[in-house]
C-alpha cells in the first residue's frame, strides 16, 4: 500500500507540471524492482490492469519479488484527477520542471535523455481525454518505444517531493501533500 501512495504522489507531482502530445507510444516497459529487471509489453500491463490476471511475462517476476498481481493492478489503474490545461501550465513552471526531474528518475526513457520532456508529454497526453491520469496511461502515452519504470526509486522520489513541498505546506497552513493527492491542485 505504501508503494501505491508513493506512485500516486509521483504521478500527481509529475502531473502538476505540463506537456505536448506524444507522437509515439511506448510498446514495452523495462520494470526494475528490487534488483530484478524484466521487459514486458505495455499490452501485458494493460491486461493486468483490466483483468487482474498477470500474463506470463509478469507472473514470474511478481512471484520473485513477493508481490501480488492485485497490488500492481491497483498501482497501474489508480486514477488521479486533473485538468489538462492546469496540468500543462503547472508542468511548464519552474516547480513543475523540478518535479518532472524528480519523477523522471523513476519513469524515464532507456537513453535517459530528454526525460523531462518525455514525461511531460506522457502526462499531458494521459490527462487529455478524460481529465484523469493513471500510471498505465502515462506508460501507454510515453513518447519512446521503450520506457524504464524504476519502482525502487519511487520512495526516494517521494521523499524529495515531500522535502520540497513541506515548506510550502507550512506557509499555506495546510498539508499540501494531502491536497495534491486528492487532486485539489
Amino acid at each position: 500500500m505504501k508503494q501505491l501512495s508513493l506512485l500516486s504522489m509521483a504521478l500527481v507531482g509529475s502531473g502538476l507540471l505540463g506537456f505536448a502530445p506524444a507522437a509515439l507510444a511506448a510498446e514495452t516497459v523495462v520494470l526494475q524492482y528490487r534488483g530484478f529487471s524484466r521487459t514486458v509489453a505495455v499490452a501485458d500491463l494493460a491486461t493486468l490492469a483490466e483483468t487482474g490476471e498477470a500474463p506470463a511475462s509478469l507472473a514470474g517476476m511478481l512471484r520473485q519479488v513477493g508481490q501480488r498481481p492485485e497490488t500492481l493492478q491497483t498501482v497501474l489503474s489508480q486514477p488521479l484527477m486533473t485538468d489538462v490545461v492546469m496540468l500543462d501550465k503547472a508542468l511548464n513552471s519552474l516547480p513543475g520542471e523540478w518535479m518532472l526531474d524528480q519523477v523522471s528518475q523513476a519513469i524515464r526513457p532507456v537513453s535517459g535523455e530528454a526525460s523531462r520532456q518525455a514525461l511531460r508529454s506522457a502526462l499531458v497526453a494521459a490527462a487529455d481525454d478524460d481529465g484523469e491520469v493513471t500510471l498505465l496511461e502515462v506508460l501507454q502515452a510515453y513518447p519512446t518505444e521503450t520506457v524504464v519504470l524504476e519502482v525502487d526509486r519511487l520512495q526516494a522520489t517521494y521523499e524529495r517531493m515531500t522535502t520540497f513541498l513541506e515548506p510550502i505546506s507550512r506557509i499555506l497552513g495546510t498539508n499540501i501533500l494531502d491536497i495534491i493527492l486528492r487532486g485539489g491542485l
